[in-house]
């Protein structure tokens, strides 16, 4: 009899994790992707040049990010299209244009500034030219993005968002002062110097990004497609219940991306700036100045874990600007579409990567890049967000099915933000 409890409890457990594992899916991908090699960057560079200053921008971020990003889901579940479309719905097409042009080079800087650094990664790792392992994932990641069908490319991706833990495994080797570091945490410190104003809309702009606003929606589109809804009319609307577990998938996954935007700028703020080291030139350099600090399995395991979400991040980078310009221009779209069929969406995923292996030999610093694309993206975002918010408050164009109050209300608070950012970058 107790055996026969113990089982029955066992088989709850069991069912539960099956659900928990289940209900992750396109928020767990998002969020991940957010640590993408320019967010890696961009929170070393915060933690080298500054300390622990920025530590309480992983804990305000993340209930606005998690807003913004369950926004552009409940867009695509509800309408059964992506943002693109949605907005085009709301503005004129040639500022729609602009936009999807504007998302197309910044989203392909990334790729190339990703590309150096996962590169940089493999040759600490395996030997060889950086050079050419550039080739070799440039050219293995735009293959398997047109080949592969969705469903085995978002499967993938969900595995992949374990290379982050290393990060987290890495502070924890260092050896933090909890008290200190709950002090930055808690009492934020308002930026005193252009850079840090730079800082800060560059930190805003690789956690609240653009192109994870399309990529959310249109993943939307590509799982409702994988569950048989082939047709607009078929997808239109969303049940409470599946409303219900993608905010807790999205929360989840910003969550997720958060904690480890937190501890990769403490991890750095305890070894490279508490050293001196506050002008990192590369990927590399970074690992390699851990060694000494934090011994060889911390710096290890930040190589390792900046090539896994690299691999997460480019995919999601390209299919974003194609799935905008496709929604955009009226083209054949979706990762489980044929080559064939789809040219010009996935003409664009392979030229922005091609674009990203010959940014590689321009002799650009990668971390430079990977920094700057970020302050890019800070200053296109809050542009981008105020079209989500009039969206997401039109009863008509969302099916009778807006936002909720306090959603929009976390959408306008991140609007203001990075408005308020980018105007003390430029004028404070």
């Amino acid at each position: 009899m107790k055996k026969d409890s113990y089982l029955t409890t066992a088989k709850k457990y069991l069912s539960k994790a099956k659900l928990f594992l289940h209900s992750m899916g396109p928020g767990v991908v998002t969020g991940a992707a957010d640590d993408d090699p320019s967010g890696i960057g961009t929170y070393t560079q915060a933690g080298a040049m500054f300390g622990s200053a920025f530590l309480w921008t992983a804990l305000i971020t993340w209930p606005l990010m998690a807003s913004v990003q369950m926004a552009c889901a409940r867009i695509g579940m509800v309408t059964g299209e992506g943002l693109a479309s949605a907005l085009e719905k709301k503005f004129p097409r040639f500022v729609l244009v602009i936009f999807c042009f504007a998302l197309f080079l910044a989203n392909t800087l990334n790729v190339g500034a990703d590309l150096a650094a996962m590169a940089d990664s493999a040759e600490m790792l395996g030997g060889g030219s950086s050079h050419i392992y550039v080739v070799i994932l440039g050219a293995s990641i735009a293959w398997a993005t047109v080949r592969l069908r969705y469903f085995h490319i978002a499967r993938v991706l969900k595995w992949l968002a374990i290379s982050l833990f290393s990060y987290i495994i890495a502070a924890f080797i260092v050896g933090p002062n909890w008290d200190e570091v709950m002090r930055d945490t808690l009492f934020p410190t308002f930026p005193q110097s252009k850079d840090q104003w730079v800082m800060l809309v560059a930190i805003l702009g690789t956690t609240i990004s653009p192109y994870l606003f399309f990529w959310q929606a249109s993943q939307e589109v590509e799982e409702e497609k994988a569950a048989g809804r082939n047709t607009l009319k078929k997808r239109i609307g969303a049940t409470s219940s599946e409303i219900l577990t993608r905010k807790f998938d999205v929360g989840i996954g910003t969550f997720f991306s958060n904690i480890v935007m937190f501890f990769i700028i403490l991890t750095t703020s305890l070894t490279l700036n508490k050293h001196g080291l506050t002008n990192i030139e590369s990927s590399r350099q970074a690992a390699e100045a851990l060694v000494p600090l934090a011994g060889r399995f911390a710096s290890l395991l930040y190589t390792a874990g900046l090539l896994g979400v690299g691999l997460l991040a480019i995919p999601t980078l390209t299919g974003s600007a194609a799935y905008a310009l496709a929604e955009t221009f009226g083209w054949d779209q979706g990762l489980d579409a044929k080559l064939g069929k789809a040219r010009a969406f996935y003409a664009v995923i392979i030229v922005s990567t091609l674009f990203g292996i010959i940014f590689d030999f321009s002799g650009i610093n990668p971390i430079k890049s990977l920094y700057w694309s970020a302050v890019v993206n800070g200053l296109l975002a809050p542009f981008l967000l105020l079209g989500i918010l009039f969206v997401i408050r039109d009863k008509v164009i969302m099916k009778g099915q807006p936002g909720s109050k306090i959603g929009q209300t976390m959408v306008a608070l991140s609007t203001i933000l990075m408005f308020g950012a980018a105007f003390g970058m430029f004028f404070l």
